[in-house]
């Protein structure tokens, strides 16, 4: 979705509603966010994401969430507030998504793995983190500026700053934004209570991100499901998968490789127009950046190449892991916060778990065999890609309503700083208070599987380390493929659509516009979409898919002509119905883990 942000606001020209409140731009007003954020709606999101990963193996990040409570803290500001709100979720984001990373901890436990001191694990952590939010601001002007990816998330954060914070807005979006919310939080409850609806996946989230993205995304999506879906046969007759294994054991990693081949055209064809731009000096100068969009390119690099020196010396000297691998991990995150953070501003879905599982594949390749030193370099990857594609996703929230980088980088800066904490000791209560937790379920017989402690994540990462003594060749071989695929699909994208011919004939009527849908959704579908039906079950690109139809159909009916300004363009009727699914979905699975976190502590 190409567009345009709102005009931005600044912090200083209209005084608070309300005498009590702090003047904006003052110590005190960014006292108060980060008490916000770092105290309260933090720990909050972090305790329900580390118990969702916990007992599910997914976790909801808590942007949604954050930015709902956020708009409520800042709301005596007006339309000013929304920056401080998105300061606000940035940071409660960034301690969520680190405290989900207690995992790692209960990997160490399941493989019986020593566990160094808890000061030893938070400084790792902490440079990690660190580390990934720097790669993630990094590759902002990439992502979020030039390609200008959906992010659909992100999407649906700053359409909830936006309307919560400015009563014109609101009055104009609120039904169809709480309308949403309203239907995903009765569809995230149902499908986590009602049989029925968790058998066919039901997932408000999902139909909304599809909503968001549109047709041409959402079908070349559940294309991709379909056609890993067909192949299974095949891969069971070469060995790839057992009879009766879900394709996706197989089509992640190919997945992952299509993203990385299509990526290897983009990146490119950037860095050769950057080339152009600075060798042609007839060229016009570029348009100056607008001030809350500038960052100091240079503290940028200094500060990713500190923190990842730091990885590497607290690995190597406090935690004992060999620099090898370490480094090799540090050079794996530039290339996987790319491929995730265009699969998050695709398709809304990060697979941190699949870097991981690529790393230790990847090192397994050049002789690793020790699971402890897997464990510990592909956590780099783990938590890297978590927090650099987080940043990303907060800079489109920013981009779209003109909050200053800077001031917002620091904010999840000090989010990472609770997180890194927050990570280890939640992982020691939960497992203290739950020794289940404790127990391998990788070497559990099946009627001794704790019901309610699932734990798919870690399930996945012990299996993974637990294979280094069995090579696995081709596991990386499937990634050459994928990478093949993902390569030539896009090269031929590129080349048939840059035709003037095709265009001209795309643009003709009906027949060039369906001839085109047809290439760019079935044919040749861009391989970031559908990539994702490789990464997911095929019911999850259903909804996906539905989702996208959806939309297309809804925008492609007549408009009526109103009499009173255009709403931004990016708070159309689908998109604001779409982000407030995924809202409305992501705060019932909040409410429904912390319910059942007080369920098991009350009873």
């Amino acid at each position: 979705m190409n567009a345009t942000p709102a005009t931005p606001y600044s912090a200083d020209s209209a005084a608070p509603r309300f005498a009590w409140l702090p003047a904006a731009g003052s110590w005190k007003y960014y006292a108060l966010l980060a008490a916000t954020g770092i105290l309260v709606l933090g720990p909050l999101g972090g305790i329900a994401a580390s118990y969702m990963n916990f007992s599910l193996g997914f976790f909801v990040g808590g942007q949604v969430l954050a930015g709902i409570l956020g708009s409520a803290v800042t709301f005596g500001y007006g339309a000013h507030g929304r920056h401080g709100a998105n300061y606000i979720q940035t940071t409660a984001a960034s301690v969520a998504g680190m405290s989900a990373m207690a995992v790692v901890i209960q990997a160490m436990s399941w493989m019986g793995l020593p566990q160094p001191p808890a000061w030893q694990l938070v400084l790792y952590m902490l440079s990690i983190g660190m580390f990934g939010v720097g790669v993630g601001m990094l590759y902002t002007p990439i992502l979020v500026d030039r390609l200008r990816l959906t992010f659909p998330s992100g999407l649906a954060v700053a359409n909830i700053l936006r309307a919560l914070t400015d009563p014109v807005l609101l009055r104009r979006s609120v039904a169809r934004l709480f309308g949403g919310m309203a239907a995903g939080l009765v569809s995230g409850i149902g499908a986590g209570k009602v049989a029925v609806l968790g058998a066919i996946d039901l997932s408000a989230s999902t139909f909304g991100a599809g909503m968001i993205v549109g047709a041409r995304i959402g079908v070349a999506a559940i294309v991709g499901g379909l056609v890993s879906w067909a192949m299974i046969p095949y891969f069971v007759s070469i060995g790839w998968l057992q009879p009766g294994d879900p394709f996706r054991k197989i089509t992640f990693l190919i997945a992952l490789g299509m993203i990385m081949g299509a990526a290897i055209i983009d990146i490119t064809l950037i860095l050769y127009r950057a080339w152009q731009r600075a060798r042609d000096t007839q060229a016009a100068p570029e348009a100056p950046q607008p001030d809350w969009q500038r960052t100091n390119f240079r503290r940028l690099v200094l500060w990713v190449v500190f923190w990842g020196i730091a990885i590497v010396v607290v690995g190597s000297q406090v935690l004992h892991e060999p620099v090898g691998y370490l480094v090799m991990a540090v050079a794996l995150v530039f290339v996987f916060a790319m491929v995730n953070g265009i699969s998050v501003g695709m398709v809304d879905s990060n697979p941190i778990s699949s870097a991981f599982v690529v790393t230790v594949i990847l090192m397994a390749a050049v002789g690793l065999r020790d699971p402890n030193v897997g464990l510990m370099a592909a956590t780099v990857l783990l938590v890297s890609t978590s927090e650099a594609c987080d940043m990303q996703q907060d800079r489109s929230t920013g981009w779209r309503i003109g909050t200053n980088r800077t001031i917002q980088f620091r904010f999840q800066v000090a989010g990472i700083v609770m997180g890194a904490i927050l990570a280890v000791v939640l992982a020691r209560l939960f497992m203290d208070a739950y020794p289940i937790l404790l127990k391998d379920q990788t070497v559990l017989p099946a009627d001794q599987q704790p019901a309610r402690w699932a734990s798919a994540m870690t399930y996945k990462f012990v299996g993974v380390l637990r294979s280094l003594t069995q090579d696995r060749p081709y596991e990386r071989t499937a990634i050459w493929v994928g990478v093949a695929i993902g390569f030539a699909t896009e090269v031929l994208r590129k080349v048939i659509k840059s035709r003037a011919a095709w265009q001209r004939f795309a643009t003709s009527g009906k027949v060039g516009f369906s001839a085109d849908f047809l290439l760019d959704a079935v044919i040749l579908p861009s391989p970031y979409a559908s990539s994702f039906g490789g990464f997911v079950n095929l019911l999850t690109s259903a909804w996906f898919a539905a989702g996208g139809v959806v939309s297309s159909f809804v925008n492609s009916l007549p408009k009526a002509a109103k009499s009173e300004p255009a709403l931004p363009s990016d708070m159309s009727t689908t998109s604001l119905v779409g982000g407030g699914l995924i809202a409305g979905d992501a705060i019932a699975a909040l409410a429904l883990g912390i319910a059942g976190l007080l369920a098991t502590v009350l009873g």
